[in-house]
């Protein structure tokens, strides 16, 4: 009699299980006729970003870089965008490009949209999201100068989980997730909240070693000898600043991360141009000497940047604090 009963309730409860599967898919096609016009009258989703980074940086070529992607996508997908629409949301004006009415007005729309998504992901689990802090940083900067200092900040703030994304690329802290970024270079970044850090100099840089200590003593004495040279050392700047009239003797490859080029003048290989923020620790280990007392001042400056929502929130604002805090290159 037990095993008919339990059978029976057996019976029950699958009956009741295949009932509750059918209302759940009666619902989901519900919703699906409810979305689907709405999905219908939406352009490629892929091409959204590439719109919002395209007329953020009003190029082409920076939303390529931004999103590591080439330039003919970027192109393609905002064609594929346009074709859909059947409106021009660029002017093709000799080699750059110019939002029209319409792209400027569903840019406007998509960056909106994009940002209202990023909230509602962050409200899901806004204490998880809290005690993660993300930060995008230049390669060169980021180990020359911020890794070797970054376990004070995580042994002073135990509460955070810190992850660093170190890349030539500019992150697009919209649809990346970074918290923040760490940038070199000249504001303003539209759409962006920016705080200044410090400002920097250039000046040229080689091991003790080099040419068996016969170090040189004087500007005109750079002639001839070998240089090293990165996207971004300004060695013309600092030549024009000095006055100096010589014919540089750069040696080797282009270098696209300043860590490169000094890893070879430490080595007694030549001489770098480089940033104070990034040789401080090597000139005081020994590692590296300054040439001569001149240093031309960088037109850039490092800037804290975030998301304006992120701006106000509790981990970001430590984590600026602390910065303020590090940063020894100034005077």
């Amino acid at each position: 009699m037990n095993a008919i009963t339990k059978s029976s309730r057996e019976c029950v409860e699958t009956s009741l299980r295949l009932q509750a599967n059918q209302v759940m898919t009666i619902i989901f096609s519900f919703l699906i006729e409810l979305i689907s016009p709405i999905m219908k009258r939406l352009p490629p989703l892929t091409t959204l970003p590439v719109l919002e980074a395209a007329a953020r940086l009003q190029s082409f070529s920076a939303a390529a870089a931004e999103l590591n992607v080439t330039h003919g996508a970027i192109s393609h997908q905002i064609r594929s965008l346009e074709e859909h629409l059947g409106v021009a949301l660029f002017a093709r004006v000799s080699r750059r490009v110019e939002l029209t009415a319409e792209g400027a007005m569903l840019a406007e729309a998509v960056r909106a949209a994009l940002a209202k998504i990023s909230e509602a992901v962050e409200t899901l689990n806004p204490a998880e999201r809290e005690r993660k802090l993300s930060i995008s940083v230049l390669p060169s900067f980021g180990s020359r100068w911020l890794m070797p200092r970054l376990g004070r900040f995580l042994q002073a703030n135990p509460q955070y989980e810190v992850s660093v994304e170190a890349s030539p690329r500019k992150a697009n802290l919209t649809t990346d997730g970074f918290d923040v970024a760490i940038r070199f270079g000249p504001p303003p970044w539209p759409g962006l909240h920016h705080e200044h850090l410090a400002d920097d100099t250039y000046f040229p840089v080689c091991s003790p070693i080099f040419r068996r200590g016969k170090l040189p003593t004087k500007l005109a004495q750079l002639s001839g000898l070998p240089l090293f040279r990165s996207d971004h050392d300004n060695w013309d700047i600092w030549l024009q600043a000095a006055k100096l009239e010589i014919k540089p003797n750069y040696i080797g490859v282009d270098y696209n991360d300043a860590t490169l080029s000094l890893q070879r003048a430490i080595a007694g290989e030549g001489i770098a141009m480089t940033r104070r923020s990034l040789v401080g620790d090597d000139i005081a280990n020994g590692n590296l000497v300054q040439l001569f007392d001149f240093e031309a001042p960088s037109s850039y400056s490092y800037n804290l940047v975030c998301l304006p929502q992120h701006a106000t929130s509790a981990k970001v604002r430590l984590f600026r604090d602390w910065l303020m805090a590090e940063i020894d290159w100034e005077s």
